[in-house]
């Protein structure tokens, strides 16, 4: 049987809960929950998968005691739990394509001369996946592991530019927007305009707003979904890298974003390649 993405999931491709083996039936409802820009409630994921509402509402209570997925709001609609991010982070942190991604990354460091960094988001903020540091004497050190705010950071705002308006809202009214310089956006309406601004661009820059004299330039890694979960990033000193400078390294970012993404889709062609012998 294929699995298809959740985006594009038809009543005629769900597996059905009959004869399907339970494990599979979760991991699709799951696919369902995650891949959306909203929370679920009970009668929506009925709807989406076409099987009955009590196999549904069963489930749900399986994954909610497992950790999986949690309840949201007033207690009928239900969103992804920290165990299923964690399971997630944990997945494109250690999978086989990290040693690729790895060298994507250092050969960038060579062409620009500076620190670059893979970050995904993790629990509204941006986490550091992978980093490759520049030799140059003066830089400023971010472990992998290292977890900033999204509202300050430039992948942050590409992250906060993937969601739906409403979304932002559910994630920033429980983040305070704290003030890391006086560069940094702590107004909604401020941060909004910056979000848009990202949009049309299709990059961001953290000018000195997390950290004075840090100034950071980012890109998502394009995704076949159209929702992109890593995001690339050149960071350094402002007395070296200036906004001008910066927009002068996009091009080799982007193509670098690009090969990240070739990289990402071999590995899912691979793994469908191997399902299907192992189904065949």
């Amino acid at each position: 049987m294929r699995l298809v993405q959740p985006n594009s999931i038809s009543t005629a491709e769900m597996p059905d809960p009959d004869t399907e083996s339970p494990a599979l039936r979760q991991f699709v409802l799951l696919e369902a929950v995650a891949a959306r820009d909203q929370l679920f409630s009970l009668q929506s994921l009925t709807e989406i998968t076409g099987w009955p509402k009590p196999t549904v509402h069963r489930m749900l209570g399986q994954l909610e005691k497992a950790g999986l997925i949690q309840r949201e709001g007033d207690g009928r609609h239900y969103g992804i739990a920290p165990r299923l991010r964690r399971l997630a982070l944990n997945l494109v942190s250690h999978d086989t394509l990290a040693s690729a991604r790895h060298r994507v990354l250092r050969q960038l460091v060579s062409e620009l001369g500076e620190s670059c960094n893979l970050t995904t988001m993790v629990d509204g903020e941006v986490m550091y996946l992978d980093r490759v540091e520049t030799v140059a004497p003066l830089r400023f050190y971010l472990q992998p592991g290292s977890r900033v705010p999204a509202h300050c950071s430039a992948t942050g705002k590409l992250f906060l530019a993937q969601m739906s308006a409403a979304q932002r809202r559910r994630l920033l009214a429980h983040a305070e927007l704290e003030r890391y310089t006086e560069k940094t956006l702590v107004q909604l309406e401020a941060l909004e305009q910056e979000i848009e601004q990202v949009k049309n661009d299709g990059f961001a820059i953290d000018n000195e707003e997390f950290l004075p004299g840090l100034l950071c330039l980012a890109v998502l890694v394009p995704d076949a979904s159209g929702r992109s979960s890593l995001g690339l990033a050149v960071q350094a000193p402002i007395l070296r890298f200036t906004p001008a400078r910066a927009k002068e390294c996009l091009p080799a970012l982007q193509k670098a974003a690009q090969a990240l993404a070739r990289i990402q889709g071999e590995g899912h062609i691979e793994s469908h390649s191997a399902s299907e012998v192992t189904h065949s």
